[in-house]
């Protein structure tokens, strides 16, 4: 049963965070920054927090300096948000999944075959 918490409270976070992450003020995170993915420990003491920029992985790693310097904002509002007696240590990494996704689809764009139709049997 506690694997059941932890997928919900995981899940809670990251709901948080992304609503936290549009009041950091920090000139350094970027606008197109997205939460890919949590990570929490069973103990609750540490998050692992993923973060992908649509700008490539150079302005993800440039945003996870601005959002370990408001570190403490953060936890304050999501300790406040999800009332949990103990919130966890976040921990930003850049992520460049947004980008790849972006390659993918372009490929996918480039293998598109026209269609033909029926009424070239006639």
């Amino acid at each position: 049963m506690a694997g059941y918490r932890i997928d919900r409270i995981t899940e809670d976070i990251k709901r948080e965070l992304i609503h936290i992450l549009r009041e950091v003020k920090d000139p350094r995170v970027s606008e197109m920054l997205t939460v890919v993915k949590v990570e929490v420990s069973n103990d609750l003491s540490y998050c692992k927090v993923y973060v992908s920029a649509v700008d490539g992985l150079e302005a993800a790693k440039e945003s996870v300096k601005g959002l370990k310097s408001a570190g403490g904002f953060i936890r304050k509002r999501l300790g406040a948000s999800l009332h949990l007696r103990k919130v966890p240590e976040l921990k930003f990494i850049a992520d460049d999944s947004i980008e790849k996704g972006f390659e993918l689809f372009d490929k996918l764009k480039s293998l598109h075959i026209p269609e033909e139709t029926e009424d070239d049997e006639d």
